[in-house]
């Protein structure tokens, strides 16, 4: 049987990634609209209409409408994937960051409606959640998270700036700290007392380090560095896409390395004498942070064969 899936907000940068994704799977046809139509809203829910299930790459305003036109379909709506930010942490939604803990790929494949994880939460929740569900980190510790990304995912204007021949090398941002991916890390990281994030962005089209420096001395437990290692080994060691350095890690990281791959790498770095660690997860933002994902979560809730094959070869290729 083949699925039938409508990107509604395709022309962005996420939405051609999925498709261009999607046309390399099989089982799977791609309804389109023409660029007259695609802000038609007749046009939009008369595909949406024909889909099994909808990718909404649009502007948090936007997707909250897209939603509700899906809403007005009742039970013939298809699925929904949401690339946007607008229902991370909202009812009735599924994160779909299939690795988060037991149980979650299963409930992203019984969903009909699923939010595709932000690029920097990725990463942060990816390193909290663990150590909060060993008991290690507390869920009011204070934590601060710094992170790097390539430009390709700060929209238009952003890639704009950088594609100039005199783009900036590298830029704070987010400085007001009220950045939207924070709610998403801390209910799904474990934590009940606000980080401070401090997103930064690179002279460099894609690619991501999200580093959280610890005091070990500070720790549930006074853990060592080796036993926070362990838990990443523990908790990701048997998963496709997200792969623990298994010890401390002492060398040099380049966000780019892992640039057009979905995968994510975990990294402990510390010094034992000082009691001091810094966590870091490497991956493309463009990647595990955004169409990889999406693609991810679309193989699970469609049980699209070749998605959920190449899952496997990710694992395999270990």
């Amino acid at each position: 049987m083949v699925a039938k899936i409508f990107i509604d907000g395709e022309a962005g940068t996420t939405g051609l990634q999925i498709r261009d994704r999607l046309s390399q799977l099989g089982g799977v046809a791609l309804i389109s609209l023409d660029d007259s139509a695609r802000k038609d809203a007749a046009a939009r829910l008369e595909a949406m209409r024909q889909a099994d299930l909808v990718v909404l790459c649009l502007p948090d305003d936007a997707a909250r409408e897209a939603a509700a036109m899906l809403q007005s379909l009742g039970d013939a709506a298809p699925k929904v994937l949401d690339a946007s930010s607008a229902h991370r942490v909202a009812p009735g939604w599924v994160y779909g960051f299939p690795e988060l803990c037991a149980g979650q790929a299963a409930a992203i494949a019984a969903s009909r409606q699923v939010s595709n994880p932000g690029c920097y939460s990725t990463g942060a929740i990816a390193l909290l959640r663990p150590l909060i569900d060993a008991g290690m980190l507390r869920p009011g510790q204070d934590i601060t998270i710094n992170a790097v990304s390539g430009y390709s995912g700060g929209g238009k204007a952003m890639i704009a700036a950088h594609q100039a021949k005199a783009g900036p090398a590298f830029e704070l941002y987010g400085l007001a700290l009220t950045h939207k991916h924070v709610p998403e890390i801390m209910r799904y990281g474990g934590l009940d007392r606000r980080p401070l994030f401090l997103p930064s962005v690179g002279h460099f089209r894609q690619g991501m380090l999200v580093c959280i420096p610890l005091f070990l001395d500070r720790l549930k437990g006074r853990p060592t560095s080796y036993e926070v290692a362990e838990a990443y080994y523990e908790r990701y060691s048997q998963t496709a896409r997200v792969r623990p350095y298994r010890g401390i890690f002492s060398g040099d990281l380049n966000p780019e390395t892992l640039n057009d791959t979905d995968r994510m790498e975990i990294f402990v770095c510390a010094n034992g004498m000082h009691q001091h660690a810094v966590l870091i997860a490497r991956l493309d933002n463009l990647g595990k942070g955004a169409a990889g994902a999406a693609v991810q979560n679309i193989g699970l809730m469609l049980g699209l064969a070749d998605a959920l094959q190449r899952e496997k070869e990710l694992a395999d290729a270990g």
